[in-house]
């Protein structure tokens, strides 16, 4: 495989990071999304396009006309309507690459209507938070030509492996350990701004210290909050098809679906404003204090 042409799908977080760290990889890079036609975002999100190097497209039909190798970088909800969307338009023989985090049956959704086209549709199970390694974030990848892209991508100095050639494997991968890291995001944040509602969380802490000594709970309950409040919908929306892959499996997804309902009452709580004027790097106490005033305010 040999590349001419990126295109992303989605400017969100993922996808600024992506278009910036693979624009020297190949001679274009554009980008699509649908803030580009709100009237309140459109010119700052072209602005930033621009000044990154990036190519602004004016709809997916755009974008894959000229794309070789076509992103999707949205939400997690958004994953099926972006393949519905792009199908009709994307050029045979292209790489359509789905990052989203979505259940193996909804990949295996989005693959059909790729792959009718004449693309090839592969899978990415991104395995941990994108910002701190940037393009380089651990990949799984699934389907018939997830091999062959992997040979590119670690060209490109990215962490991509091949993990099965049937699609849904690296997505089932991707969505189990969800339950666990987003779980466990929102257990510490029930957890400890109910301790700090009691004033006892000087008791707390040192016993969860005690039985995973690996852990610095101060520092991991700090970054746990952050994420959730500055990306809640976006967990939330992940954890309903993690929820998802539970059903498919044949189980019912009590826990999943208990932790999309946490995900978004945050979410929730950081749109009506509970968190303004939070700095970056701020203790955890910070966020459960606003948490446990905006409770009180309403009894």
């Amino acid at each position: 495989m040999k590349f001419q042409h990126i295109g992303v799908i989605g400017y969100g977080e993922v996808g600024r990071i992506f278009s910036a760290g693979l624009k020297d990889k190949v001679p274009a890079v554009s980008a699509w999304d649908l803030k580009f036609d709100a009237p309140e975002l459109k010119a700052a999100q072209l602005a930033h396009a621009d000044q990154a190097g990036v190519t602004a497209c004016r709809s997916v039909a755009e974008l894959c006309a000229h794309a070789d190798l076509v992103i999707s970088a949205v939400t997690a909800s958004s994953t099926l309507a972006v393949a519905q969307a792009a199908a009709p338009h994307v050029r045979s023989g292209t790489v359509f690459l789905d990052l989203n985090s979505a259940s193996p049956g909804t990949k295996q959704q989005a693959a059909r209507l790729i792959d009718a086209s004449g693309a090839r549709y592969v899978e990415a199970g991104v395995m941990t938070s994108v910002p701190p390694y940037g393009v380089r974030v651990p990949m799984l990848l699934g389907g018939p030509s997830a091999a062959g892209l992997v040979d590119v991508l670690t060209a490109w100095g990215m962490d991509a492996k091949a993990v099965s050639d049937q699609l849904g494997v690296a997505s089932a991968i991707k969505m189990c350990r969800s339950v666990m890291i987003k779980g466990l995001e929102a257990l510490v944040i029930e957890s400890y701004t109910t301790a700090r509602a009691y004033g006892v969380e000087d008791h707390v802490m040192p016993t969860l210290a005690e039985t995973f000594p690996g852990i610095d709970w101060e520092k991991q309950g700090a970054y746990f909050f952050s994420r959730v409040v500055q990306h809640g919908q976006r967990r939330a929306e992940e954890m309903r098809e993690s929820a998802n892959t539970v059903k498919e499996a044949g189980f019912e997804p009590f826990m999943a679906a208990a932790i999309a309902q946490k995900q978004q009452w945050v979410a929730d709580q950081a749109r009506a404003g509970v968190f303004n004027d939070v700095g970056k790097d701020v203790r955890w106490q910070v966020y459960a204090d606003r948490l446990i005033a905006d409770s009180l305010s309403k009894k």
